[in-house]
């Protein structure tokens, strides 16, 4: 693709472009669109680019742009495979005894370390970004200090790396993987098949969900559950507090992660109001992530209302 067209947009608009198939029909070359996000958690600062295998006619440069409103910037790029390209440009990630890696990167990987091969695409958890690593990271702490876990949940689990690198600490868990959106499952079953991770619904398998937070039977019937990690967005963990105490144990452990380090306070309120203690808090960059334990109940104790669901739209991934 030897040509790209930049414009700036919402995310609102980059979404209804994709969904449009009538306005996709009318170019005479048919581009390759990718959406960007330019600033975490803000939908009003996104961007398309257009992919074009030829120089664009005037006719397509006109679609996008009065689409969007705005003026194209038009770049003539070498003759070489972008997508390859743009995954060179992402290094390895080394958290804790984990090493995530693309096709096109994978370096060498550490004495001991565990591999995993996530390619980029399009569900959010490919190990390079800062919430993602500090999940593993906290993960791998876990073990060394001796936890063990027997029901695992991830929330969200986007790529299903998470998952693979829970159940890989803890072989003989039940292990359940859920997501709101169901290219994010698709992803995971294509990375479970590379990854040689087995799935199903026995012990050492993980067993997959489409579903809105907890909001699923399956989710439900599994639990309670004494490790759940989330790594979503500050919004629907605040939402998914009241259903995510319903599904994990007494004394279970959550790690939070998705938040900015200005959202934590907000997060630990929902949380302690719903029988959380925060254990740990470990940042990565501005991007923190949490280890809370749900504390013990002794007595009478007023149930929590929790619907399950979260108003996090499919395929409100986070940043790289």
């Amino acid at each position: 693709m030897n040509w790209k067209l930049t414009l700036p947009c919402s995310r609102a608009e980059a979404e209804a472009m994709h969904e449009d198939d009538e306005w996709l029909e009318q170019f005479e070359n048919l581009p390759t669109l990718v959406a960007d996000e330019l600033e975490a958690f803000n939908d009003a600062k996104w961007s398309i680019q257009a992919y074009f295998n030829a120089k664009p006619s005037q006719h397509d440069t006109s679609l996008l742009e009065n689409r969007l409103g705005a003026k194209a910037v038009v770049e003539h790029l070498p003759d070489e495979d972008w997508l390859t390209l743009s995954q060179k440009s992402i290094d390895p990630v080394h958290a804790g005894r984990f090493y995530v890696h693309t096709s096109t990167n994978k370096g060498s990987i550490p004495a001991g370390a565990k591999a995993f091969l996530i390619e980029a695409g399009q569900a959010f958890g490919t190990g390079g970004h800062e919430t993602t690593s500090g999940c593993l990271a906290m993960l791998d702490r876990l073990h060394r200090s001796g936890k063990r876990y027997h029901h695992i949940a991830d929330i969200g689990t986007g790529t299903g790396l998470l998952a693979f690198a829970a159940l890989h600490l803890w072989p003989r868990a039940m292990m359940t993987a859920s997501d709101i959106d169901p290219v994010s499952i698709n992803v995971t079953r294509e990375n479970a098949s590379v990854n040689g991770v087995s799935l199903g619904r026995r012990s050492g398998q993980v067993t997959l969900y489409v579903a809105t937070g907890t909001d699923h039977p399956g989710i439900s019937a599994r639990a309670p559950y004494d490790l759940l990690i989330a790594n979503i967005l500050a919004g629907p963990l605040v939402e998914l507090a009241p259903s995510f105490s319903s599904v994990i144990a007494e004394g279970g452990t959550l790690i939070l992660a998705g938040l900015l380090d200005t959202q934590v306070d907000k997060v630990i309120r929902a949380y302690r109001r719903n029988g959380f203690l925060l254990i740990e808090r470990k940042d990565n960059g501005d991007w923190p992530c949490l280890r809370l334990v749900k504390r013990r109940q002794y007595g009478h104790r007023r149930p929590i209302r929790a619907s399950g669901r979260t108003s996090q739209p499919p395929g409100d991934f986070g940043t790289w």
